[in-house]
């Protein structure tokens, strides 16, 4: 082969593998920020990338995610926020509370970068948005509202377990809606007559003492409250449960489908599915103040059968006939 020949040859080669990378370089660039481990919420994660397909972006053809996961390590957060808007992405989208929102917010305030959250807690409260409906600003986003359900988690819990005159509840006392948490709880066991035991702790390595706390107390029933950390860590908070005999009350589906007794809240892969329909809005042009923030309105209460049977829970008909899902 002729030296000029060759030359070309390596040209041209040079210039074919050159290509994926410039079109990756034009395509749209955008964060996302999670309080949990990948693993934990992988389910979510595709809800929001399915959310972004229905709305024309498909991750690795007309769009690049860069991930971030705070592995339940909530002080990492603003940095990891920082470091995303540093890289000029054109939007962040965050999952797994309020903490994320937050550092998100913050970082990207600056450069006006739009934020779309998902998050449990009521986002005016937590100074997010002015207002739900004209958010304002460059945020947006689904509030779920689940911190906002205890009192109703505490009710099914006490209707299906009706012989515990004590109740205890797992709550994160870092979190900005603790305070609403427990308040909505003594409220609910005021009306039940029971007493209640609130036992705090978000972390792996204090679960085994929460679970024994519960058992000197005499709890004959548990809830374990709204907390993204707690969804990272069902299958220990499951297991612990399973071996205390304790019956539980969890706020996903996402418990019972491993074992868990039951579970009330909103359906959490559709609140990641809208916020990737929000996000793509936005990336063709959408304010993200005029998007009003969208609240979740699908509930699903979830019972496990097997599980009340191994924990010689009975679960009366009508309690069954109102349960959307029941695992057998």
């Amino acid at each position: 082969m002729r030296r000029r020949e060759f030359i070309t040859l390596i040209s041209g080669a040079a210039a074919a593998w050159a290509l994926p990378a410039c079109a990756q370089q034009s395509m749209p660039v955008i964060g996302y920020l999670h309080a949990s481990s990948l693993g934990g919420v992988a389910r979510f994660v595709n809800a929001f990338k399915a959310g972004l397909k229905e709305g024309g972006y498909t991750e690795g053809q007309n769009i690049v995610i860069e991930s971030r996961f705070a592995e339940g390590q909530t002080e990492r957060l603003p940095a990891m926020a920082a470091e995303l808007a540093g890289r000029g992405v054109q939007l962040i989208a965050t999952g797994g509370a309020e903490y994320p929102a937050l550092a998100a917010k913050a970082a990207a305030a600056k450069a006006g970068i739009p934020v779309v959250f998902v998050l449990g807690g009521d986002p005016v409260k937590l100074g997010l948005v002015p207002s739900l409906a004209r958010p304002a600003g460059h945020v947006t986003g689904i509030a779920m509202l689940t911190s906002y359900l205890e009192g109703k988690r505490f009710g099914l819990l006490h209707e299906i377990i009706p012989a515990a005159k004590t109740i205890a509840a797992l709550v994160d006392p870092t979190r900005a809606v603790v305070q609403n948490q427990l308040s909505e709880l003594n409220d609910a066991a005021s009306r039940a007559k029971v007493r209640l035991v609130v036992i705090n702790g978000s972390k792996e390595s204090e679960l085994e003492t929460a679970f024994a706390r519960a058992a000197e107390e005499g709890a004959g029933a548990l809830q374990i409250c709204a907390n993204p950390n707690f969804l990272g860590l069902r299958r220990q908070l499951v297991a612990l449960a399973a071996r205390h005999r304790i019956p539980a009350m969890y706020e996903w589906r996402d418990f019972v489908e491993i074992g868990g007794l039951m579970s009330y809240g909103t359906d959490l892969a559709d609140a990641y599915r809208e916020a990737g329909v929000y996000a793509a809005k936005i990336l063709k042009g959408t304010k993200p103040a005029d998007l009003p923030v969208m609240q979740a309105t699908k509930f699903e209460f979830v019972l496990n059968l097997k599980t009340a049977k191994a924990q010689g829970v009975e679960i009366a008909p009508t309690v069954l006939a109102r349960a959307d899902q029941v695992i057998e």
